[in-house]
C-alpha cells in the first residue's frame, strides 16, 4: 500500500534507502493527476514518532528531488509534493495498526469477505499479519461484545483513519508536547516544487 504501481515502486526504490538514512521513512508515494496537474505526491513519517513540520518536508522535497533528477524514472513533467500523513493519515504498514489502535477506520480490501469489501470500525490491532476491526454491528452470538472480523494486510487495498474528536485530541496533545519541547516549532502540512525545467519553488502550507 505505500506504492501501487509500477512507475510508483520504482520511485520507493530510489528514494527509500536515503530517506531513511535521513532519519525519516516514507508512508506513501503516489502519481495523481494529468498533464499540468500532474503530481509525484509522497508522505513521510520521521522515525523518532515527532511530528512532521515544514522543515522537514523542506530537507526532504530538495533530497527527493536531487536524486530524481539524476535517476529520472518518472518522462513526463510533474509536480513534487512532500506532506506528512495528516491527522486522518493513510495507514500503509502494519505498524500502523498497531501504533492507532483503538481509533476508528476505513479499510478497503481487494477481495470481498462474505459479500463485504468496505469496513468501518475501531481498530482492535494486529496478530501476525491479519489486522483486527471491532465492527460497529451487534454479535447475535456474543452480545456483549461487538463483531470483529479478520483481514489480511495483504489483501488491504486502503486504510485510514477517520477524523474523530478522540483522534484530534490525541494529535493536539502530541503537538503541544513537542511546541513546548521545542519552542514553538510549526506543524508542516505540504511542501510543493515543480519539476522538469520550472525554476520556481512553492510552499504550501494548510491549515
Amino acid at each position: 500500500m505505500i506504492a501501487d504501481d509500477s512507475v510508483e515502486i520504482k520511485v520507493l526504490s530510489i528514494i527509500s534507502p536515503s530517506i531513511e538514512s535521513m532519519g525519516y521513512e516514507i508512508v506513501r508515494v503516489r502519481m495523481q493527476g494529468s498533464g499540468d496537474a500532474r503530481a509525484l505526491q509522497i508522505m513521510v513519517d520521521r522515525k523518532d514518532g515527532k511530528m512532521i513540520v515544514i522543515e522537514d518536508c523542506e530537507k526532504v522535497s530538495k533530497h527527493v528531488s536531487a536524486v530524481l533528477d539524476v535517476e529520472d524514472p518518472i518522462p513526463e513533467a510533474y509536480n513534487l509534493e512532500v506532506s506528512s500523513p495528516g491527522v486522518d493519515r493513510p495507514l500503509t504498514r502494519l505498524k500502523d495498526f498497531e501504533k492507532f489502535a483503538g481509533f476508528e477506520v476505513k479499510i478497503d480490501t481487494k477481495n470481498k469477505i462474505a459479500g463485504q469489501a468496505k469496513f468501518r470500525g475501531n481498530l482492535i490491532g494486529v496478530e501476525g499479519d491479519e489486522v483486527l476491526l471491532g465492527l460497529n454491528i451487534v454479535d447475535l452470538a456474543n452480545p456483549e461484545k461487538p463483531k470483529q472480523v479478520r483481514l489480511a494486510f495483504d489483501d488491504i487495498r486502503n486504510a485510514k483513519l477517520v477524523l474523530t474528536n478522540e483522534l484530534m485530541k490525541y494529535f493536539e496533545k502530541q503537538l503541544k508536547k513537542e511546541l513546548k519541547e521545542a519552542g514553538g516549532e510549526s506543524l508542516e502540512e505540504e511542501v510543493r516544487k515543480p519539476k522538469k525545467g520550472k525554476k520556481k519553488t512553492d510552499l504550501e502550507v494548510k491549515d
